[in-house]
């Protein structure tokens, strides 16, 4: 079609992309840009079926209200078909989503209840649990439970697989594919059992899951651990997952899926998220193990810019360990935007206030050092701001100098980091120098991050 009635007809037949300058050993290795689908990921597949089905059945009409946990991107997609189709929409989110895909669910009309991402199934907080109370104590409304709902493997067996199959020509040796509600391997594998039946599955799974250890030796943990990477992994097994056809699971590290997210980017240009990380760091460790070549098809599951906030954010990914930085045995290692590199957000003294607060506001910081000419002269942070400005908007346009401290507390770059609680008591930021050079600022998160990074060891 050249022109779409709607945005629910541009959902499927996203485009197939091979990979050429990554190490795929002797294989030839494809992916399947989901993200390309109008909500931005896999699942707007599942959230227009289970919609659909649930209307065809007469379970939902028009004025009733859908309710559903989701880690994010099958709440986009319902929440796609939701504003379409007129449904009020509550999404029951962990608190572990970025923040980019909440403010997304919100622009989209979605209302969001966040619970917490540090409890397992079976307590009321935890956000399947949480989502089914909510939907069981309103009027007319409908619990979607994709983790359940026999729509959602339907989706991918009736679309997803023969859309792959004709796009590859009938030609194709494995799939990699992750899980969370399990929708997708469960429909893949009921339509390749089949059409091919000699065609493996794959699982990458992040590493805390339960599921890689089911796969790879069939047992099943009774606890999961913590991972960081959005969307998929579990620490259930969900009603309608049928892991029958898949022959081995690939455990990945946050760290692992990060970093394989960025160099997809950098080296293919494909923008996709986290879990895309995971898939593609299992892709290339299944086809670099081949010793005939082979190929292999994985997904980019949704796209990364619900991730610039954290996994395309390098000081977010140094903050979390995920990228290398030179080792000093020193308070540089705990400064996380050091001068040198001209990573410090600084200001100039003889700019405005309102280019201060401006700057403050866009790279979410509370506190700006002044430099000029290469030096040090003083620092301005919220409060100081706030009593130039509080009597007088106006003062916006009176330069940085007239309400900047002068009066630094500064610390050498070899003080021990006990030296560093004296000025947090003081409710001040610590400035490092080496001699007469500035080298950057810490705060209490720098110290933060720095003691968890430590204890993480």
């Amino acid at each position: 079609m050249s022109v779409f009635n709607n945005v629910l007809e541009l959902i499927g037949q996203t485009p197939v992309v091979r990979i050429n300058h990554l190490d795929t050993g002797p294989c030839e290795l494809f992916i399947k840009l989901e993200s390309q689908n109008p909500g931005g990921s896999i699942k707007d597949r599942i959230g227009l079926k289970m919609i659909e089905d649930a209307e065809a059945a007469g379970k939902i009409s028009p004025g009733s209200t859908l309710v559903e946990g989701t880690a994010g991107n099958t709440g986009l997609g319902l929440a796609l078909v939701a504003a379409q189709k007129g449904y009020r929409l509550i999404l029951v989110i962990p608190d572990k989503m970025s923040r980019e895909k909440i403010s997304n669910l919100k622009a989209m009309g979605a209302e969001v209840v966040l619970t917490r991402s540090d409890v397992a199934k079976g307590h009321p907080e935890y956000y399947q649990d949480l989502a089914k109370r909510l939907a069981a104590e309103m009027d007319d409304a409908f619990f979607i439970n994709q983790f359940s709902n026999p729509s959602n493997p339907q989706a991918h067996e009736e679309v997803t697989a023969p859309e792959i199959w004709h796009q590859m020509d009938e030609n194709l040796d494995a799939i990699v594919l992750g899980v969370g509600s399990s929708g997708t391997v469960t429909g893949l594998s009921r339509y390749f059992a089949r059409e091919a039946p000699d065609l493996e599955l794959i699982l990458a799974d992040p590493e805390g899951s339960i599921l890689a250890e089911y796969i790879n030796e069939g047992t099943l943990a009774t606890e999961s651990g913590s991972w960081m990477v959005e969307g998929i992994g579990e620490d259930f097994l969900p009603t309608i997952s049928d892991f029958t056809r898949v022959t081995r699971a690939y455990c990945i590290s946050d760290r692992e899926s990060f970093r394989a997210g960025r160099e997809l980017l950098t080296r293919e240009g494909i923008l996709g998220g986290s879990s895309t990380g995971t898939l593609v760091a299992a892709a290339l460790a299944y086809c670099r193990e081949q010793t005939e070549p082979r190929r292999v098809l994985t997904f980019a599951c949704d796209t990364g810019n619900r991730y610039l906030s954290k996994m395309f954010n390098d000081f977010w990914m140094r903050d979390q360990g995920f990228l290398e930085v030179e080792h000093h045995g020193d308070l540089r290692d705990l400064i996380a935007r050091p001068y040198q590199s001209k990573d410090t957000v600084t200001i100039g003294p003889d700019e405005p206030l309102a280019n201060a607060y401006k700057r403050m506001k866009l790279y979410d910081v509370s506190q700006l050092p002044v430099v000029e000419d290469d030096r040090l002269v003083g620092i301005l942070d919220e409060s100081d701001v706030l009593l130039a400005v509080a009597d007088k908007p106006a003062s916006f346009d009176d330069t940085v100098a007239t309400a900047m401290a002068t009066q630094l507390t500064e610390i050498d770059v070899k003080a021990p980091i006990k030296d560093l609680m004296p000025i947090f008591d003081r409710d001040f930021v610590a400035i490092v120098r080496d001699g007469k050079q500035f080298l950057g600022l810490i705060t209490r998160v720098d110290l933060l991050n720095y003691l968890r990074r430590k204890a993480d060891r």
